[in-house]
């Protein structure tokens, strides 16, 4: 039993806590991918943004995804 609790402790210490998807830095990329980067990191900010709002206004779970597609929506009309 002992030996069972030493592994999962120690399994528990070596793995790395989950991190977000990091922002693609158009600079980094090799120069005939970066148009797509310079797309995909603009994607990333507008999602970031709405779900900073999403934050903001308090949103429930449940209702998370609605209100992500409706501002990523509404951001989409504005451009």
């Amino acid at each position: 039993m002992k030996y069972l609790i030493f592994i999962t402790a120690i399994a528990l210490a070596a793995t790395a806590p989950a991190r977000s998807q990091a922002l693609v830095d158009p600079t980094k990329v090799a120069p005939e991918y970066r148009e797509a980067a310079e797309k995909r990191r603009a994607e990333q900010m507008r999602q970031r943004e709405c779900a900073l709002k999403a934050d903001l206004d308090k949103v429930l779970p449940r209702d998370r995804t609605d209100y992500l597609n409706h501002c990523l929506n509404a951001l989409a009309a504005k451009q």
